[in-house]
């Protein structure tokens, strides 16, 4: 027997005489739109309490008396905190530190890692197995990066550059307290230098090689190409580098702690161990929230530039 189709208000499912539904179009392109995004709430739930919830905590305890010495004497005191990291002695120069180790360790990477991505780019036997060697490490904790260097490379007794030295007939230097934060910058620079040289070899692998045989048809010498040609194609290679490098070596921490603890006196200290000096060595977790809420301002103002210079070399 033949059904009977009948229709209901508009936008509801259409119906046979059997009992049988049929789902609108326009029910089903809903739920196309709605179910991948109920499939998602849970991972962006979890991921902004994660981030949200350590920033509410921080703003609060910015605002509020909270030193676990004195648990008694707690109340909201408005930006006193503040007021206070900014005019700690330390904080000058601890922001200097901070800028001048963020600069001279992407400064040192792009250029020498340019420079071994362009050494190793012309096929030689064994590359593959220099470029791992070259990259390797960067997959060493900064706390063991940071022991390495402290006993076997810039021990003034032991250390390999010591006996350099004394090979040449020179006195060893004491790195790390004679150039604290120097040796800090070497040791932060040996540890992310792999980590542009592989984006910078990645980039070269995609350099059209007919392009660059044209123009050695045409004279043109290596310091030419390496201006006209690579310089350019690495343009947005060099900013992504820049961008991610800023942006973790604001917070570094773990090489400062373990060789040079901030010293001698503030010479190497920078932000992210000033906030650990005011919460865990004077137990003030107010303070510390100020700070930690200055280093995210900081580190979002560098974020706004940087995203922006990417955003105009992706454009080009």
């Amino acid at each position: 027997s033949k059904s009977t189709v009948g229709w209901g208000p508009a936008g509801s499912c259409r119906f046979l005489s059997h009992g049988v539904f049929l789902v609108p179009r326009v029910g089903v392109k809903t739920m196309k739109r709605t179910l991948p995004r109920l499939l998602m709430t849970p991972a962006i739930g979890t991921l902004f309490l994660w981030m949200i919830v350590p920033l509410v905590m921080s703003i609060y305890f910015s605002v509020i008396r909270y030193n676990l010495m004195q648990p008694d004497q707690t109340g909201f005191i408005g930006l006193e905190n503040w007021e206070y990291f900014v005019t700690d002695p330390s904080f000058m120069t601890a922001t200097i530190n901070t800028l001048l180790l963020v600069g001279s360790v992407v400064l040192i990477t792009v250029i020498l890692g340019t420079l071994i991505a362009l050494l190793t780019d012309a096929p030689f036997p064994g590359r593959n197995l220099v470029r791992i060697l070259l990259i390797s490490p960067f997959f060493i904790m900064p706390t063991v990066n940071a022991l390495l260097w402290k006993h076997m490379m810039m021990n003034p007794i032991y250390g390999v550059i010591a006996q350099i030295w004394k090979f040449f007939g020179a006195t060893p230097v004491d790195w790390l307290t004679d150039y604290p934060l120097l040796s800090v910058i070497a040791i932060v620079s040996w540890q992310w230098l792999p980590f542009a040289t592989l984006i910078f070899v990645t980039s070269l692998q995609s350099m059209d090689r007919e392009q660059l045989e044209a123009s050695r048809m045409d004279g043109a010498n290596y310091l030419q190409q390496l201006r006209y040609l690579y310089i350019p194609h690495l343009g947005r290679s060099f900013a992504v580098v820049v961008m991610i490098e800023t942006i973790f070596l604001l917070s570094v921490f773990a090489e400062i702690f373990t060789t040079t603890g901030g010293g001698p006196g503030d010479a190497s200290t920078n932000i992210a161990f000033l906030i650990f000096k005011q919460a865990l060595l004077n137990f003030d977790a107010g303070v510390a929230s100020a700070g930690a809420l200055f280093a995210v301002v900081l580190a979002n103002i560098a974020g706004i530039f940087l995203i922006r210079m990417v955003g105009k070399n992706l454009d080009k």
